[in-house]
Parts: structure tokens; sequence; C-alpha cells
């Protein structure tokens, strides 16, 4: 894997759930605020209801499949114990494996016997495992679409000060949710795309599963 696959990699999960890639993005000079646009009363029903969804994920594990901007797809499993961990295994020929442990996220290639290891607080991920998730702080919904069966939320850094937006994207049951996929877009405009193509709640995770710690390497 090279150093740009694995960037995407880490740009493509990081983001995970409700926090866009802009640590990733590069910055800019805009300043000020991003004005949050006046939503309609069914449309704020739909924040509100995917916050609280996000707030209350607890155990659960599943499949992805993550696409990137070249179209080239790559698959794996998910694990996630909130708050403070998860953890994303690829599947070969890729083979990497990203935990976080709630406090560090890893990351192991083992076709290139390389380890990085990133402060949870310095990722967005850590707005995504934190005990409390908000979405009208730092981190904004700028647009929300919707059809009978779905919605989208796009969000992105209220002050501006870096670019790249991330959609997510949740199937709607009655008032049961269900988060879909979620589509980063960088400073570049190019976008990665993470569909949960399974998605199974599970309070029987093993504690190891969101440990890694940097293998002996053989020389």
């Amino acid at each position: 894997m090279t150093l740009l696959n694995r960037r995407l990699l880490i740009t493509g999960l990081l983001a995970t759930a409700a926090t866009p890639v802009f640590a990733q993005s590069g910055k800019n000079d805009f300043g000020g605020l991003i004005t949050v646009p006046n939503f309609n009363p069914a449309d704020k029903a739909r924040i509100n209801s995917a916050t609280a969804y996000l707030q209350g994920l607890g155990s659960a594990q599943g499949r992805f499949e993550q696409t990137d901007f070249k179209g080239r797809t790559t698959t794996g499993n998910w694990y996630l114990q909130r708050p403070g961990k998860i953890r994303f295994e690829y599947d070969a020929p890729y083979s990497a494996v990203i935990v976080s442990n709630g406090q560090s996220v890893n990351m192991w290639d083992p076709r290139l016997q390389s380890f990085d290891s990133y402060p949870l607080s310095e990722t967005p991920l850590s707005l995504f495992l934190s005990k409390q998730i908000r979405l009208d702080q730092g981190v904004v919904v700028t647009q929300v679409t919707s059809n009978a069966t779905s919605f989208n939320l796009k969000a992105r850094d209220r002050r501006k000060q870096v670019e790249g937006s991330i959609t997510l994207s949740f199937d709607q049951s009655g008032s049961a949710l269900t988060l879909r996929q979620w589509m980063i877009v960088d400073a570049q405009g190019r976008p990665t795309t993470v569909k949960l193509t399974s998605f199974t709640r599970d309070s029987t995770l093993k504690p190891d599963l969101f440990v890694l710690n940097k293998p002996q390497i053989k020389k």
C-alpha cells in the first residue's frame, strides 16, 4: 500500500459518522462563521433524530465497503464500542487495521510493515466517539435532503478555517434510523465513500478488539 493509499484509508475511515475529515483537508484563510441555514421543522427533526441516534450507538459491528475518488473499492469488518473505541479491519490484499482505543488511533499496514499512531483528540473520530454528540458547534449541518425512506445530512467546519465536507446517509423506517453510509469530499473535491453493508448491534464484543500495539517487526 502506498503512502497515498494509506492516507486515503485514514481519510475515509477517521471521518466516521458524525464528523468530517477536516483535519486531513487543508486549512484556508476564510475565517468567520458559516451562517447556518434556517431549516424547516421537518429537517430540524431529522437533524435532532440523527444526533440522538448517533448518541445512542453503543456496541455494534458489521461489514463496510470503501470507494475512493478513482473508483477503487476495498472491503472489511468494523466494530464499535462507544464511547471511545472503534476498529476497522481491511480484507486482503490490503489487510490494514485501524483501531481507536479511547486515547489514540493506531494503524498497522502489514504490507509496508508500518505502524502509525495519532492522538484521538486530533482526529475527527474524537467527536463521533465522544460521550456527547453535537452537530451545532464546531461541526454544523449545512444541508438536509430527504426522500420517503432516507435522508442525508451534509456538514462542515463552522468556522471555515478548513475545507472539506461530509454527507451522512441514514435509512429511515418509521422512527427507526440506521446509518447507511458517509461520503467525504476533501479540499481538492475528491470524494471517498464508506458504505456500511451490514450493521448489527452487539453487546458482546471482546475488549481486545480495541487494542492495537506496534507489532514486533522482523528484520
